[in-house]
């Protein structure tokens, strides 16, 4: 190899790294929950960065944004049910709604929903202004489906059925990690095996005689 290419080499290795440190810098200051926040020239101030840096690295606050929704997606990964497990249904839900109950308070997850809170509510809003990090957003809508249909797609249920749990899971482990983050008196335990117990009898009864 050239002296020349070596030297790209390690400027493409330099910038990987900047860009991961910006987008990790940025994610520690989301989820800090401060307002202030959800600012892309105040988190490159705060990382030490001028804004003009990060706008080679992201393009503008658009591409930003979805740059560190993608990151966090990616370190995320898929659902960690098998479809070939061999797993009852009941032992499938649960896995999906304890992952959900540790993963919600997760930093990046505080993160993500400080900056969701912050963008427009309204998806033609949302695509108006921010279009790249709209098409993010869309993305992990079907990816989650995705990932819920081929964690139940041997077990003969009602993808349909699937489909429409998948769509009610994350509010409900939203508001189930509220209380916990609030102090609830609620028993969050018996929350969770109540709602595990709920869909695996409402998925159960698709299935044929």
């Amino acid at each position: 190899m050239t002296a020349a290419g070596t030297q790209g080499r390690r400027r493409n290795r330099r910038g990987l790294a900047t860009r991961e440190n910006m987008l990790e810098a940025a994610i520690r200051s989301l989820a800090s929950g401060d307002p202030g926040a959800v600012s892309a020239s105040r988190i490159a101030k705060d990382i030490g960065a001028t804004w003009g840096a990060v706008k080679y690295q992201f393009g503008d606050v658009d591409g930003f944004w979805a740059a560190v929704l993608h990151h966090t997606a990616e370190l995320r990964g898929e659902l960690p049910v098998r479809s070939d497990t061999d797993a009852p249904l009941h032992q499938r839900v649960a896995a999906i709604i304890d992952l959900l109950y540790d993963g919600l308070t997760s930093t990046h997850s505080r993160a993500i929903e400080n900056l969701r809170a912050a963008l427009p509510s309204d998806p033609a809003e949302l695509e108006r202004l921010y279009p790249q990090t709209a098409a993010e957003i869309a993305s992990w809508g079907l990816a989650w489906n995705a990932s819920c249909q081929k964690a139940f797609s041997d077990l003969d249920v009602d993808p349909q059925r699937v489909l429409e749990v998948a769509s009610f899971i994350p509010g409900a482990m939203r508001g189930i990690t509220s209380e916990r983050q609030l102090g609830s008196y609620s028993d969050l335990d018996l929350a969770r095996r109540g709602l595990t117990n709920a869909i695996v009898a409402y998925l159960e009864s698709s299935r044929p005689d």
